[in-house]
């Protein structure tokens, strides 16, 4: 559905600061590289604490990190071929999180009926991914499709963030262009026009003009000179949960959210670049390069907005009855999504648990 872009008053909802996520979808939640086969990595996803193990064979598994024991965390115990043993007592669970052995019962006793809750986990995009809504949709939804990711022609430069701050500012500061303003001194971008604004179920479309100037310009190929204005169409999508922008076959980014609590938010962002470069002279410096492009200008633009929105969640926190007023309709979009998507998911989890009592 299409939606007027004037920018005019309107009062913004301060419910959306208290909205959980719909767990209904895949998250990112850590770099697959960095869990080893035989250790244990702790991740939360909005208040739920999961154990994310590699088994000896590689493989991926996902538990609630608490032995159904003792209450003990499981990611303090250790891996045991394919199962994850409690530091406590030694209590393994599978998979699948079913108790398999108990070291001091003898081997012909009966095992209690103690059940860890597993989660639906994949690896892609050099990512560790769970579901952690009902596991029986997890194969009807995918992680967001990354095209750029195995194409020699961009060049990639990965960036994490922890972020002090409710996933839904984190997400209206990725939707609004309107804040080139904060980094002008980073050679950002200026003047930008909303010119489409789009909504459906599941997503929110914008398209901008804006324009671009300075040594980053050139460097990008945006323009010949680094004084050269250049006004370029800019493509944003807050596909629920993740974001998606791109400038016109220059550079696209890909930012997966991490909804960690309500005031804690990661990220993981995979930029693209189509640097004008020969190969023989890029392919020797790609490290350098995308060492220094992180370094020294996608984590400087991110301090600053980092900066804003924490700022803004911790003016939120000592009253969240004060009034705010947005005239950016984008913004005001991407509340009602985030709304809608909680909404959805709580009605849907009720109605599965009536049928399961039911049952």
């Amino acid at each position: 559905m299409e939606l007027a872009t004037t920018l005019t008053s309107q009062t913004v909802q301060n419910a959306v600061r208290q909205v959980g996520i719909n767990a209904n979808h895949w998250y990112a939640v850590g770099w697959a590289n960095q869990l080893k086969p035989g250790n244990i990595m702790p991740v939360m996803i909005w208040q739920q604490a999961i154990a994310v193990y590699r088994d000896d064979s590689g493989q991926l598994h996902a538990l609630e990190d608490v032995c159904p024991h003792k209450g003990v965390a499981l990611h303090k115990g250790k891996v045991q071929g394919c199962n994850l043993a409690c530091a406590y007592h030694g209590w393994e669970f599978n998979s699948q999180g079913h108790c398999v052995s108990i070291p001091y019962l003898p081997k012909e006793q009966k095992l209690p009926r103690a059940q860890a809750h597993s989660y639906p986990i994949l690896e892609r995009y050099s990512l560790i991914w769970i579901f952690p809504g009902d596991p029986t949709l997890a194969a009807e939804s995918e992680p967001p499709h990354i095209p750029e990711f195995d194409q020699p022609d961009w060049f990639m430069v990965p960036v994490s963030a922890k972020i002090k701050a409710h996933f839904t500012i984190c997400n209206e500061n990725s939707m609004d262009v309107f804040h080139g303003f904060l980094h002008e001194k980073l050679q950002g971008w200026f003047d930008p026009v909303l010119i489409n604004l789009r909504e459906t179920d599941t997503s929110i479309g914008t398209e901008y003009k804006v324009s671009y100037k300075g040594q980053m310009a050139k460097f990008l190929g945006l323009s010949e000179k680094a004084n050269q204005v250049t006004t370029l169409p800019v493509s944003t999508e807050y596909r629920y949960p993740h974001f998606y922008s791109s400038l016109q076959g220059i550079s696209t980014l890909y930012l997966m959210r991490l909804p960690v609590g309500p005031t804690e938010t990661h990220s993981i962002a995979f930029f693209f670049f189509k640097i004008r470069l020969p190969k023989w002279i890029l392919n020797p410096i790609k490290p350098l390069l995308g060492i220094l492009i992180q370094r020294f200008v996608l984590l400087r633009f991110l301090a600053q907005d980092i900066e804003m929105v924490e700022s803004e969640q911790q003016t939120y926190l000592k009253n969240p009855h004060r009034r705010y007023v947005e005239i950016n309709p984008a913004i005001i979009a991407v509340q009602r999504l985030a709304i809608r998507q909680y909404e959805q998911y709580t009605q849907n989890s009720s109605h599965s648990q009536n049928k399961r009592n039911r049952n």
